[in-house]
């Protein structure tokens, strides 16, 4: 297999695109919206942090139950994605954004949304834990259930972001490859320092290096 896709998700400062430019990482993510989540940012913050990357990492926004006015802002920053948690507004509304949806589950909702691989927007989809930043471990079998389910759903379903989140850290991450072969992998709280007080550049570099390794 080829590289599975790397996204680093909850960026919270300048200093963190550092860390993401010197080691090839493809995706990031900057939770908005969310003030229950330690990792929120301001767009404006998202946008400083934005600056310092690399300009072929792509920039995910993520987010809960968006509203409309939310994912306007999103797109006027200049995000690339946007991963929604939670419900999705119309199709109509995201349609009209420009920029593709990353789609989230933890395991439930998947199958009332057999349309959603039709639209133009859909980027792809992402499998989280059943709290998204918790930490809590990924279940393989759901995320072999979730691809099955695209595949079966969508023609263009080899050509799809298809993410695994959800209790990944460096020391579990070849095992998780070996074993379920994601298109990508997605983590945030196994990078992050003890403190939470943001990403760890030794555990950034560790976590690549045991991608790039396995594939």
């Amino acid at each position: 297999m080829g590289n599975p896709y790397i996204k680093i998700c909850g960026l919270t400062k300048e200093k963190e695109a550092e860390f993401i430019n010197e080691n090839g990482v493809e995706f990031v993510g900057n939770v908005l919206f969310f003030e229950k989540s330690h990792r929120c940012v301001s767009i404006e913050q998202a946008k400083r942090i934005h600056r310092e990357l690399d300009d072929a990492i792509k920039k995910v926004a993520v987010v809960v139950s968006p509203t409309i006015d939310e994912l306007s802002q999103i797109a006027d920053a200049g995000f690339d994605l946007v991963q929604i948690h939670g419900s999705l507004p119309s199709f109509d509304s995201l349609k009209e954004l420009g920029i593709g949806v990353l789609r989230a589950w933890n395991g439930t909702g998947m199958e009332a949304e057999t349309d959603l691989f039709a639209q133009p927007f859909c980027a792809g989809c992402l499998l989280d834990a059943a709290t998204p930043g918790s930490g809590k471990s990924y279940d393989p079998k759901l995320y072999e259930a979730m691809r099955s389910f695209v595949r079966a759903h969508d023609p263009k379903a080899d050509g799809r972001l298809m993410f695994l989140a959800g209790g990944l850290t460096p020391d579990n991450v070849s095992d998780v490859i070996k074993r379920v072969s994601p298109a990508g992998v997605d983590i945030s709280s196994g990078v992050e320092l003890a403190d939470k007080s943001g990403k760890d550049p030794e555990a950034i570099r560790r976590f690549v290096r045991a991608v790039r390794e396995k594939s």
